[in-house]
């Protein structure tokens, strides 16, 4: 079933997961619920449930069961949440992602800073779009701290603000139907994070940068999101996130609380002002509606 038809005869099936085992004090699935509240809210014209959404870690085994045999699944789009260190993601599990984008599967691939999720690296073009410290390093002239309030995290790290505080994103060429709101003007907001990773648009693909942020430390320019428009062979579309924070719970509402491990001072931006998370849950709409297109 193509992904045209299983949009006009069934809800499409989102796979959310992570490149972690279930691990309490991580980001583990389970701090992705406002995302997959959201997703499983969304409905048709028709009143009907557009996405049937599936949220887990990743099995403990080598292979993990579902991604290394994703292209025989029926889901259509996966949602990869890239917060291992490494070791996220086995030969197996690579090329069973990649397979089921030459199948007309969608990703989203979301990863953070310095080396953290560095395993997508295994993900054929998407995963050429992600640089990180020891793999597939940005241009020498990059590979230098940005969160200098950070220093134990290295490159790349753009500081584009407070957990629980917003970044402006800008759009880059035409404006992307991700990024376009109902009324037809530009994404502005985002969730902020202190240290966000390195994304760029890779050759050889239809791939291209659809929005930048600006370090609020050095006010340098970085990538946050490249577009995979897919192939007429019919391979699955695709976008590369600088950051899985875009979607995590924290980062949405501070309250939901995060790992011991996050010491990062939050902001309060968004608990001040929630209705400002109109634009992130726009995107996330925009973004499934999009994947799904053939």
């Amino acid at each position: 079933m193509t992904n045209h038809q299983a949009h006009r005869d069934r809800p499409i099936r989102v796979l959310l997961q992570t490149t972690i085992p279930p691990t309490p004090d991580d980001w583990h699935i389970g701090r992705f619920s406002l995302l997959k509240a959201h997703l499983a809210s969304l409905m048709s014209p028709q009143r009907l449930p557009m996405y049937d959404v599936v949220a887990r870690d990743r099995s403990g085994a080598a292979d993990d069961p579902v991604l290394s045999t994703l292209d025989a699944s029926d889901f259509d789009e996966l949602w990869l949440f890239a917060v291992d260190t490494g070791d996220g993601l086995s030969d197996r599990d690579g090329l069973g992602i990649d397979r089921f984008r030459a199948r007309g599967g969608s990703l989203l691939i979301a990863r953070d800073h310095q080396d953290l999720g560095c395993s997508v690296c295994k993900l054929g073009a998407v995963g050429a779009a992600h640089h990180f410290h020891t793999m597939n390093p940005e241009p020498a002239a990059r590979r230098v701290l940005d969160d200098t309030s950070a220093p134990a995290i290295a490159w790349p790290n753009y500081h584009s603000g407070n957990n629980g505080d917003v970044q402006r994103i800008d759009t880059v060429g035409a404006l992307h139907p991700v990024l376009t709101r109902a009324d037809g003007s530009a994404i502005r907001e985002f969730p902020a994070h202190p240290h966000e990773g390195a994304v760029s648009a890779p050759g050889g693909e239809s791939a291209r940068v659809i929005a930048t942020g600006v370090s609020a430390v050095t006010a340098r320019t970085f990538n946050v999101i490249v577009a995979f428009e897919g192939g007429a062979s019919g391979q699955g579309r695709a976008l590369a996130h600088a950051s899985f924070h875009h979607f995590v719970d924290y980062n949405w509402d501070t309250s939901t609380g995060c790992p011991t491990f996050v010491t990062d001072p939050a902001g309060d931006q968004l608990q001040r002002a929630p209705e400002r998370l109109a634009d992130i849950k726009t995107y996330v709409a925009n973004a499934a509606e999009w994947l799904a297109r053939p």
